[in-house]
């Protein structure tokens, strides 16, 4: 894909150790375009782990936080895959594929952590199966949009108008064979795609020419970010780590205390304990935007962190996630925050910020 992002005059940055288009116009218009019409997205940098065999699903009982037992074929399921302090090594979507096969996705940055760690625990407890690291051979592109669908509609015979959220098929797509799934990172419809990553140029190419009258634009990472923090998303590595657990963000419920898994004792304890701080919301009111390490303060005691901040195209104003002590963490309370050398107001607010009207 690298050749087809310089041909469209993107701007490169390294990402996870990966060249990635950050924006092809500017962030804005591809953020916009996303939200009105669609985007095109290259995330083929995301990881993918296959997992097969008769103790498939007893593997990823253990590893992950959520219940897959009434997971049917065809059905995606978010889970958090914890170390044994309880904290947060990834978040990943995990892909029924047939009773005793899954697709895990992971993030790029902790793909092969995920890897090691899952085949740690499958080592331990002599589970019969196979992991098997795909992610040099599987491409992936995200179409996401209110005109998605109108868009792969023109390339595929799969039934995309029943296909449910968190579900996904197997098709061809311009006679590509491929996973479509309707899920996605950007609080929009759309589909994420996956096929093999010699063919995922052909399909990039298809997609754009299929899109061309429905103002299908290519986007990157810069609306991305900007797309995700609107829905109240997280990114790994920064709104979350494995210093933070679940029950710190907004993914306790991803947890199901009824069966066991890797870091439920410690989880259990913090759980009992209470927890002392929280992601959170936050809306600026004053001057300026919060950035990703900028200090929170409630009147003179610091009291957090941002953790992501940007300005939002789409509601005209300064938002954020932060890290802030438990009692600054309800809606509507009064805070600010340290812009180089200036402190200006803030309000925590409920996330997501934006959230698509049906």
């Amino acid at each position: 894909m690298y050749e087809k992002h310089v041909a469209l005059n993107a701007k490169i940055i390294d990402f996870g150790g990966w060249a990635m288009p950050v924006q092809y116009t500017n962030v804005i218009d591809e953020h916009k375009t996303t939200r009105i019409c669609a985007g095109l997205f290259d995330i083929c940098h995301m990881g993918e782990i296959t997992v097969k065999g008769t103790h498939a699903l007893n593997l990823l009982q253990l590893a992950l936080t959520r219940d897959l037992t009434g997971q049917g074929i065809g059905q995606v399921k978010l889970s958090a895959l914890l170390n044994n302090e309880s904290g947060i090594i990834d978040d990943l979507t995990v892909y029924k594929i047939a009773e005793d096969s899954f697709m895990l996705v992971t993030n790029a940055t902790t793909r092969e952590r995920d890897y090691l760690w899952i085949k740690g625990i499958q080592l331990s407890n002599n589970f019969n199966c196979v992991l098997e690291d795909i992610s040099e051979t599987m491409g992936k592109l995200d179409l996401q949009g209110p005109r998605a669908e109108e868009i792969l509609r023109q390339l595929t015979s799969a039934d995309l108008k029943n296909l449910r959220f968190y579900h996904f098929l197997e098709a061809q797509v311009e006679k590509i064979p491929a996973i479509i799934s309707r899920s996605g990172y950007t609080g929009e419809d759309g589909f994420e795609i996956y096929a093999a990553a010699d063919k995922i140029g052909s399909l990039w190419n298809a997609l754009m020419d299929a899109g061309s009258g429905s103002g299908l634009k290519p986007a990157g990472l810069g609306a991305r970010d900007t797309l995700r923090l609107e829905a109240g998303m997280m990114l790994n590595g920064q709104d979350m780590s494995e210093e933070i657990s679940p029950l710190e963000v907004p993914y306790g419920w991803l947890v199901d205390w009824h069966k066991d898994f890797i870091g439920k004792k410690a989880l259990t304890i913090i759980k009992e304990q209470g927890i002392k701080k929280k992601l959170v919301g936050m809306e600026m009111t004053g001057r300026g935007i919060a950035r990703h390490g900028y200090k929170v303060f409630g009147g003179a005691q610091e009291i957090g962190v941002v953790t992501s901040g940007t300005f939002s195209p789409t509601l005209n104003k300064a938002i954020g996630l932060a890290f802030v002590d438990i009692a600054y963490s309800a809606p509507d309370t009064e805070v600010s925050v340290a812009i180089r050398d200036t402190i200006s107001a803030a309000k925590i607010v409920k996330i997501p910020f934006y959230k698509k009207l049906k």
